[in-house]
């Protein structure tokens, strides 16, 4: 699969490609992949504003005003504001994580750099994310482009995945494999 396909899978792939060729064009790629990165963060720390983009019973028209506010307040550029619209008419507001991870995945492929995803149980701190890259760009041999997401049912350690690889140090794991070799020692 040549490299510039392999970003476009699914819906937030295809709205990725396709704002990352307006940034080009526009030489906005830093500032989009900057709006993006704020947008997100800010869907992942308001409840209610994950509620709002995902809820199917919401009308598109309250999620569009409700959102473009949070656009507005964050400071987010032109292009950012169309993509947001144009998924609020689309109902497809829940993708726009899924579109921010595709986005920074194509602009470190654009940079030449590998490009990685760390899952933890908690919240890592800037020192830990800058370990962690650091780590990876030795193990990559390059710079890494990190993208960091929590999920609580790890309940410990970090799922990796670098490239194709991916690297599972969760405890889940951990427990899952110890209760699988006490069946079959059982």
């Amino acid at each position: 699969m040549p490299a510039d396909t392999a970003f476009a899978a699914g819906v937030a792939g295809r709205y990725a490609t396709a704002l990352f060729e307006l940034a080009q064009e526009g030489r906005a790629l830093d500032a989009v992949a900057g709006d993006l990165e704020r947008l997100v963060k800010a869907i992942e720390t308001s409840a209610e504003l994950d509620r709002l983009v995902r809820s199917p019973i919401v009308s598109r028209e309250v999620q569009a005003k409700a959102v473009n506010a949070v656009i507005q307040r964050l400071g987010c550029g032109d292009l950012t504001r169309k993509l947001v619209g144009l998924c609020a008419r689309k109902r497809r507001l829940a993708a726009l994580p899924g579109i921010a991870k595709a986005f920074k995945a194509r602009l470190a492929h654009h940079r030449g750099e590998t490009f990685a995803e760390v899952v933890s149980a908690e919240a890592l701190k800037p020192q830990e994310l800058a370990a962690v890259k650091a780590e990876l760009a030795k193990k990559a041999g390059r710079e890494v482009s990190l993208v960091a997401s929590v999920d609580p049912a790890l309940i410990g350690g970090l799922v990796v995945k670098l490239g194709a690889r991916m690297y599972d140090a969760s405890l889940r794991t951990r427990l899952q494999s110890l209760k699988l070799a006490m069946k079959e020692a059982g």
